[in-house]
């Protein structure tokens, strides 16, 4: 019974990636792929959900349907993936197509019904199964460059549709159109003294390590000497055929003595695992110089379902007369690889190492509630809002509280709380808790009840009560008043120097149209058609912006028209 349980754990994973079909989605796009980005990805705050497929640098291909279903839903917002759109497959998937210009011709007709129904650019819609069906290789939308892209790129993703958890999209045949004969390439290897009292090359701080390639193709690394517990991290990347672009890896282990003792392969996980990436990376190296080291250890363990590790968590404890041998391998989906041997070898704690350094500040649990409170300010953390046990500072200085900085990863919101009941009524709803980032306020998002302002965030630093009395303002990159406006749409700026941009709104001779947004650029555009409400002749156009402190600011101007041919 045992051997059989052994044999099905063993081949659990071969036999899971077998369930996914090879055959069933197309292309969503009729030019060759490119990757700009692969599934798992390392980007700021997340991993990569999906493909950005490129487009040549610019927008207005055609999006297909990669198989027959209905669309599920569809989102518009300005950030994110900006116009998107899902379809759920018979066969219990779902395919996101994502930064879209427009949708087909149908489907943009059912979106802006909506939007003029809602009188809201944005709007998140499910329409009910069968109510817009797409057959494989139907033209569902058009390539573009919206909400958060940096770029014109065709954001793709396929989803188990009733857990929702994200796939590896080669598991489905695309990687026999994504082609990749390719190794990974290393870029650092880096070893840790994890504990305040261990040492690497005498020294307790990080250290990178050269390798060399060998004769059998693997790299050597050179010798470590080392006292107490350390651990290895990484920043490699990988290539497909044909596509200069610099990818995540897909697969990286490594092995202690031949046994492993930290790994993760990008398969699939869940979206509320995604922040987990500040857990996996070197984060304070991160925020200092950019650069995403892959740490292949953790202090304290996590939920993050992608890692499997020993009871060591990857730490490798270096002891009097025990050598080791950590193999790292670094490996793409396709089976390139590369391998490091890293020797590692017990060395004597220097007599000249400086006296341990007891951390300040405060000591937070990763696993327990906390509740922090000076003067008339106070942070509640719930537990699990922090990977590992941390020294936080909580200091106030007049009116300004200090939590932290943005050196410690954050995974959940912690409240931030400031008392003042001294403000009055009618200035309340103007007071927020500010970040003070420098001479810079950041808003966050407030609430007021019993003469305590609360905010939640995941943003360390200082906080403090500001005040914002400024509408947003709205201005035309050309006059329009009086003019006959012989262009295709209308096109406006608005901005918000403090508390931001909450919601605006446009009206054409009374009637509110459709104005689209670009965080971007700060600009809100205005497409002319046949039913806009704009007439031959004089037309009255008004524009109310309104910030998150509820200040609004209008304008009106009047401009003529001929639609006539």
């Amino acid at each position: 019974m045992r051997f059989f349980l052994l044999l099905s754990f063993l081949y659990a994973p071969i036999y899971a990636q077998d369930v996914y079909p090879k055959d069933f989605f197309r292309s969503p796009l009729d030019i060759p792929l490119q990757l700009s980005g692969n599934f798992g990805e390392l980007r700021s705050n997340h991993f990569h959900a999906g493909f950005d497929f490129r487009t040549q640098q610019k927008e207005g291909f055609n999006v297909y349907a990669s198989g027959d279903g209905y669309v599920s839903r569809i989102k518009i917002s300005p950030y994110g993936y900006g116009k998107a759109i899902y379809i759920d497959h018979p066969n219990g998937f779902t395919t996101v197509y994502g930064h879209l210009k427009m949708g087909s011709a149908a489907i943009e007709k059912y979106i802006q019904e909506n939007q003029y129904k809602q009188e809201s650019f944005e709007v998140e819609l499910f329409p009910k199964p069968g109510e817009i069906s797409v057959l494989k290789g139907d033209v569902i939308a058009i390539s573009g460059n919206t909400g958060g892209s940096e770029g014109p790129h065709l954001h793709f993703e396929i989803r188990d549709t009733k857990s929702e958890k994200i796939i590896n999209p080669l598991f489905f045949g695309f990687d026999k159109i994504i082609l990749d004969n390719k190794k990974p390439v290393l870029q650092t290897l880096l070893v840790y003294p994890i504990d305040a009292n261990s040492e690497v090359n005498t020294v307790k701080t990080p250290l990178m390590v050269d390798v060399r390639l060998m004769e059998d193709g693997t790299y050597l690394a050179e010798k470590i000497t080392a006292f107490g517990r350390v651990g290895f991290g990484i920043s490699a990347y990988d290539q497909c055929d044909y596509s200069p672009g610099k990818n995540g890896v897909y697969k990286v282990e490594n092995f202690v003595n031949g046994q492993l003792s930290y790994g993760y392969e990008f398969n699939t996980f869940a979206f509320d695992e995604s922040r987990y990436i500040n857990a996996l990376i070197d984060y304070p190296r991160f925020r200092k110089t950019g650069q995403r080291v892959q740490r292949l250890f953790r202090k304290q363990p996590t939920d993050f379902s992608l890692i499997k590790t020993d009871e060591t968590q990857g730490a490798i404890l270096v002891e009097p007369n025990m050598n080791k041998i950590s193999r790292l391998e670094i490996s793409d989906f396709y089976g390139n690889n590369i391998v490091i041997n890293i020797p590692i070898e017990y060395a004597m704690p220097t007599a000249t190492a400086e006296p341990e350094i007891k951390p300040a500040g405060y000591l937070v649990s990763a696993i327990k509630d906390a509740n922090l409170e000076k003067g008339n300010f106070s942070v509640f953390i719930p537990a699990k809002t922090f990977y590992e046990d941390v020294y936080m500072n909580f200091d106030v200085d007049g009116n300004v509280m200090t939590f932290g900085n943005d050196d410690i990863p954050v995974h959940t919101n912690f409240s931030v709380s400031i008392e003042d009941k001294t403000i009055p009524e009618s200035e309340r709803e103007k007071t927020f808790i500010a970040s003070v980032s420098g001479s810079r306020l950041v808003y966050n998002s407030t609430k007021y009840k019993n003469g305590k302002f609360t905010c939640y965030t995941k943003n360390l630093g200082g906080f403090k009560l500001a005040k914002d009395n400024d509408a947003p303002k709205i201005t035309s990159p050309k006059k329009i008043e009086g003019k006959t406006i012989k262009d295709g749409n209308l096109s406006f700026v608005i901005s918000d120097a403090l508390s931001g941009i909450k919601e605006y709104k446009g009206y054409l001779n009374g009637h509110w149209v459709l104005f689209e947004y670009d965080y971007k650029s700060r600009r809100i555009t205005h497409w002319f058609s046949t039913d806009d409400f704009a007439v031959d002749g004089r037309n009255e156009l008004k524009l109310v912006v309104t910030d998150n402190v509820g200040n609004s600011a209008i304008f009106e101007t009047y401009f003529f028209r001929s639609q006539t041919p």
